[in-house]
């Protein structure tokens, strides 16, 4: 497949969701470079959505260590449990936090985020990884998000 990403205009958030992820495992499915691959997904949905900052945490040594992202910089490593990366990581599950000044412990990496979703990445049962997708403004993240975030991880995660 060409590098570049069909979006719909006018579309709503499951429709662009549902147009860009067959595209996104297209785009990475013939690629055996993992991080290549995470740069790809990360400008994919930074592109898809304009969202303030979206990238990879994957876990090394015992920590989450940033990996290819799209965005202001960012946090380089955090602990398990720690903020909603590492709490994703500690409860291998989706975080939804609507307000992440209202999320105890949240690692502020910007102060212009406002809202998180944070979605594991799984292989072989095991976290390996998560994607975090962050907005400048409150409540952004849905159930569309989660469904299609982990439907797309889950369909991508051998590439990651």
């Amino acid at each position: 497949m060409a590098e570049t990403l069909i979006i719909p205009e006018k579309a709503t958030k499951e429709e662009i969701y549902q147009n860009i992820l067959p595209q996104i495992k297209a785009l990475i499915s013939d690629e055996t470079d993992r991080v290549a691959n995470q740069a790809n997904v990360a400008a994919a949905l930074k592109e898809a959505f304009d969202f303030f900052w979206v990238g990879f945490y994957m876990v090394k040594n015992d920590e989450l260590v940033l990996g290819p992202f799209q965005g202001p910089i960012a946090c380089t490593r955090i602990r398990k449990g720690k903020g909603v990366c590492g709490t994703s990581w500690e409860k291998a599950q989706t975080l939804v936090v609507p307000d992440v000044d209202a999320f105890p412990g949240h690692i502020a990496c910007s102060s212009a985020s406002r809202s998180e979703i944070v979605v594991p990445v799984m292989s072989n049962g095991e976290v390996i990884g998560v994607l975090d997708v962050d907005s400048k403004e409150l409540n952004d993240f849905d159930e569309t998000d989660k469904v299609y975030l982990e439907k797309l991880l889950e369909s991508i995660s051998e590439y990651l």
